[in-house]
């Protein structure tokens, strides 16, 4: 009998490439996916191709969505990526980064996915300590999400499987997160977190994302393989 499948939710970054390995190492094929959904840049989809490549994949899944359309984020529209907050101002509010319910309509994308695969498991990357206060990174709106797709699914419904939302960083801090991937044997150097990466291809170095993940390099004594501004 083959390994049990499993969905996991792949940006490209260093936490869904960290949740991917964490997925293989516990013994799941897995089965990544991610979304062209109308960002700033597709640098992280790159990423999230060479990532799922590595990390071996059975199978990685681009669905296009877009979500420009809707705008409302600075990811998604033309509003300016905030720069050079301190980590006390990322904890302070929703800020203009945070796409409107992205994670709903990516974990419905997985659900469905899960379903047509008969998989039970399916992995996301949220994390509720260093992160930049997004309310669909909290445990709560996870634990709601498993229960709406237990109901949701024909699967769920008939009783042939029970659908289950790992979130393995959910209380981890960004260096903890790192030092598992370095242990696990995650390339960081194939992943993207920058929101606005510069013209010249170097990550920008002072947006929230390139902040935590400098944060987290630092304290977990590593060095970060992929360079960026100064």
């Amino acid at each position: 009998m083959g390994a049990a499948p499993a969905v996991v939710l792949l940006s490209g970054g260093l936490d869904s490439a960290t949740v991917l390995a964490i997925a293989r190492e516990e013994g799941f094929a897995t089965h990544a996916l991610s979304f062209d959904y109308g960002q700033r840049h597709d640098r992280e989809l790159d990423s999230a191709r060479r990532v799922a490549q590595a990390l071996g994949a059975a199978r990685h899944l681009v669905l296009r969505l877009d979500l420009r359309a809707i705008g409302g984020s600075a990811l998604t529209a033309d509003i300016p990526v905030p720069q050079r907050r301190t980590v006390e101002a990322m904890g302070a509010g929703i800020p203009v980064t945070y796409v409107p319910a992205r994670n709903t309509i990516f974990l419905s994308h997985a659900m469905a996915w899960a379903e047509v695969l008969e998989c039970q498991d399916i992995f996301i990357g949220v994390n509720a300590l260093d992160y930049s206060g997004y309310p669909d990174c909290r445990l709560e709106f996870i634990e709601a999400f498993e229960r709406l797709g237990n109901l949701a699914t024909r699967a769920g419904v008939e009783g042939r499987t029970r659908l289950r939302i790992h979130a393995p960083l959910i209380r981890l801090t960004k260096a903890e997160i790192i030092a598992r991937g370095a242990a696990l044997g995650v390339d960081y150097g194939l992943t993207w977190s920058c929101y606005a990466p510069r013209p010249d291809g170097l990550a920008c170095g002072r947006c929230d994302s390139c902040l935590l993940r400098a944060k987290g390099f630092r304290e977990a004594g590593l060095r970060d393989p992929v360079p960026s501004a100064p």
